[in-house]
């Protein structure tokens, strides 16, 4: 038996105007469609540069003028459409939000980022997300016509506790909207990605903006799509480009009973 999947992640320029982002963003969505894909993915922080002062500059409400084109996309082209995350003003806050859009057009899933990025690496890169951000407080998990996926945006991918807790609440595909950079990316970025899909067993789907000439964040790229061995299975470089994979998600039953971790786990051991 196969579930057949074909995903697009969409690794695009982000520059200083929501217009040309949102347009950018329509055109490889609807790239990945005419290529034939289900389902789309875009960059964290897709609509607006990363970086905090633009943070409260670009910020909108949800539905505002981003869900509100995208649910209209998703609708009239019939897909799976998970956007990236934008800055999502809720009252006096700011959250870097994911949303995640049915062929129907409608919100099926929102995720707040959970873990704030903020780190001082000297000689490498100094970001406090929390000078302008605040934290989410739910996991996310959505159910599709494919399965069942879980839904976390960048900095959440170094917490396994996360991955894990979307795993048993049934994902067989995790989707990172990430934006890693040029200091961390090169290490960090692939090694992380490999590891969650093999310590879940699921496919992972991970979208980055591309590495935009005189952009105001020197984003990684490479976003890239992981199989539930851990293998590598489609990759970017760093400049803009359409990704694009065709996944089986019965592969992930075949992992999971050939080297059955999930069942061999002793949660009653693993205190703190």
């Amino acid at each position: 038996m196969t579930r057949f999947l074909d995903v697009g992640i969409c690794q695009m320029e982000v520059v200083d105007n929501k217009g040309v982002n949102l347009a950018t963003a329509t055109r490889m969505i609807r790239e990945a469609a005419a290529a034939g894909c289900q389902l789309a993915v875009l960059p964290e922080m897709f609509n607006c540069p990363y970086a905090g002062h633009y943070f409260p500059v670009y910020a909108e409400p949800i539905p505002g003028i981003t869900s509100t084109r995208l649910s209209e996309l998703a609708r009239e082209i019939g897909i799976y459409l998970i956007a990236g995350s934008i800055p999502e003003r809720d009252g006096e806050q700011i959250f870097n939000t994911s949303m995640v859009f049915n062929p129907q057009g409608k919100m099926i899933a929102k995720h707040r980022k959970l873990h704030l990025f903020d780190v001082d690496i000297p000689g490498g890169i100094t970001f406090f997300e929390s000078d302008t951000l605040s934290p989410g407080k739910d996991v996310t998990t959505f159910t599709t016509s494919y399965g069942k996926m879980g839904l976390a945006i960048c900095y959440d991918l170094r917490f396994p506790e996360l991955a894990r807790t979307m795993t048993m609440q049934g994902a067989e595909v995790i989707i990172y909207p990430g934006a890693f950079n040029q200091v961390t990316g090169p290490l960090h970025w692939e090694i992380l990605l490999r590891a969650r899909a093999v310590d879940n067993q699921v496919f992972i789907l991970a979208a980055s903006p591309a590495n935009t000439p005189g952009g105001v964040y020197p984003a990684y790229g490479h976003s890239m799509v992981v199989d539930p061995w851990g293998k590598v299975i489609a990759e970017a470089g760093n400049e803009e480009a359409l990704l694009t994979a065709r996944i089986d998600l019965e592969t992930v039953y075949q992992v999971r009973n050939e080297i059955p971790v999930l069942k061999h786990r002793r949660p009653e051991i693993y205190t703190y």
